[in-house]
Order: C-alpha cells, then sequence, then structure tokens
C-alpha cells in the first residue's frame, strides 16, 4: 500500500514540476491568474469525475449487486447521495470562485461593454 502511493505521489509531482515550472509567474496578479487556472482546468474536471463515479458505483451498488442484500442496498444508496453531496459542493465552491475571478481583476484593468437600453449608451 505504501509503495503504491509512493508511486502515485511521485507520478503526480513529476506531471505537476512542469506546469509550476513553465508558468513563469513574475508578480502577483500572474500567480493568481495561474491558481485559478489550475483550480479551473485541472481540479474541479478531476473531482467532478470522482463525484460522477462515486454516484456511478453507488447506483450500480444498489440496482445490480443489492438485489439480494439490504446492506449493499445501503451502502449504495449512501454512496449516491455522497456522489450528489460531493456534486453540490463542488458547484457551489466553483460558481463562487468563477465570481470572485469576474470580481476582482488581475491584471486585466480593462472592463467589458455595458449593455445598453435602445440604442442608449
Amino acid at each position: 500500500m505504501k509503495k503504491a502511493l509512493a508511486i502515485i505521489a511521485g507520478t503526480l509531482t513529476a506531471l505537476a514540476v512542469p506546469l509550476v515550472s513553465l508558468a513563469a509567474v513574475s508578480n502577483l496578479s500572474d500567480a493568481g491568474s495561474f491558481i485559478i487556472n489550475i483550480i479551473n482546468n485541472v481540479l474541479v474536471p478531476v473531482l467532478f469525475a470522482v463525484a460522477f463515479i462515486v454516484f456511478l458505483w453507488g447506483a450500480f451498488s444498489t440496482f445490480i449487486l443489492g438485489q439480494g442484500s439490504d446492506e449493499t442496498k445501503e451502502k449504495g444508496k449512501s454512496l449516491m447521495l455522497w456522489g450528489l453531496i460531493g456534486f453540490f459542493v463542488m458547484v457551489s465552491i466553483w460558481g463562487l470562485v468563477n465570481i470572485l475571478t469576474g470580481s476582482v481583476t488581475f491584471g486585466n484593468p480593462t472592463q467589458g461593454t455595458l449593455p445598453g437600453a435602445g440604442g442608449v449608451r
């Protein structure tokens, strides 16, 4: 078990080193943008995939494996519930991160165009 954990940690570190070394962070706003991009483009999709797999495994356990066993059905229902809770928490946090990035400008002082009403700006 420890050997497998060490191999996984080493692999993840080896995959993450190029991301960090090629980031070329020169100031704080670039660092903030880099961290937000990593969260939005790497971490969130992986966590959504894990939550989806947990939900599917719970459904499989409940409806396929749990045909004769009430204990297996309850474990499957619990996994499905935790998968849905994981989805809800991740969508909430992802929304908060996107609100934060929309309200705080990281090195982008320009504002978008505001919508007008009836051709009046």
